[in-house]
C-alpha cells in the first residue's frame, strides 16, 4: 500500500487530493513540521519533520514523503506526477505531449507563483495585524504575481482546463498553489478565469474529502 509521509496541512494535500481523485488506497503517516511545534527535539515531541526516523527517511527533513513499493520519493510535484503516470489517465498523460505540458505547467506553478502565493499565506491569510514592512511584502508578492497569473488567466480563458481538456494533475498541482493566495482579494479578483476554474476544482468531491480531513487537523 502507498504510503504518505505527512501532515494534510502540508503540500501533502496535492497528493492525498489526487488519491482521493484515482481511488488509491494509502496509509498516512501524521509527521508534522518541525516549526510548528515549541520544542521538536523534546523527547515527548510528536513525530515531525526533525525525528529521528523520519530523517532517515528524508534527509532533506521535509514533508511529504510516499513510499511505493520500494520507491522513497520527495517533493510533493514528483510524487503527483509519478501516480499519475503510474495509474493513467484521465488524471495522468496519455501521451508525451501531455507529460510535457502537465510537467510545465506544475514547474511554472512551483518556480513562477508558489513562493509569493506563500508571502500571501503567510502574511496576509495570518489573520494577524501587519508590520508596515510586512504590509508592504505582501503588496510587493502581490505585484509580482500578476505577470504568472496573468499566463495562467489568458490559458485558462480559452481552455477548461490545464490540459488535454480535462481534470488532469496538472489541476491539481496547479489549484493547491493558487490556493495559497487565493484569499487575498485585490489581486484575485483580476482574474476571472482563475477564480472560476478554481471553484470548479474545489467543489470536486475528492478535494471536499482532502479539504474535511486538513481542517480536521489541528491548525
Amino acid at each position: 500500500m502507498l504510503t504518505i509521509h505527512g501532515v494534510t496541512r502540508s503540500r501533502a494535500s496535492r497528493i492525498i487530493w489526487l488519491c482521493h481523485e484515482i481511488g488509491i488506497e494509502f496509509e498516512q503517516v501524521p509527521v508534522i513540521q518541525a516549526y510548528r511545534l515549541p520544542d521538536p527535539d523534546a523527547p515527548d515531541a510528536p513525530l515531525n519533520t526533525r525525528s529521528p526516523q523520519f530523517l532517515a527517511l528524508s534527509p532533506a527533513s521535509a514533508i511529504p514523503v510516499i513510499e511505493d513499493g520500494g520507491l522513497i520519493l520527495s517533493e510533493s510535484m514528483a510524487c503527483t506526477l509519478y501516480l499519475a503516470r503510474k495509474y493513467g489517465q484521465p488524471f495522468g498523460p496519455a501521451d508525451p505531449q501531455e507529460d510535457a505540458l502537465m510537467m510545465q505547467w506544475s514547474f511554472y506553478a512551483a518556480t513562477a507563483i508558489e513562493p509569493d502565493a506563500l508571502t500571501l499565506l503567510y502574511l496576509h491569510g495570518s489573520g494577524k495585524t501587519l508590520s508596515a514592512s510586512d504590509q508592504a511584502a505582501v503588496r510587493n508578492a502581490a505585484e509580482r504575481l500578476i505577470r504568472p497569473l496573468r499566463v495562467v488567466e489568458n490559458h485558462l480563458a480559452t481552455h477548461s482546463h490545464m490540459v488535454g481538456g480535462r481534470f488532469t494533475v496538472a489541476d491539481i498541482n496547479m489549484a493547491e498553489v493558487l490556493r495559497y493566495a487565493q484569499s487575498f482579494d485585490p489581486l484575485m479578483e483580476r482574474f476571472g478565469a482563475i477564480q472560476a476554474w478554481l471553484a470548479d476544482c474545489q467543489t470536486r468531491p475528492a478535494f471536499q474529502k482532502m479539504w474535511e480531513a486538513r481542517n480536521a487537523e489541528p491548525a
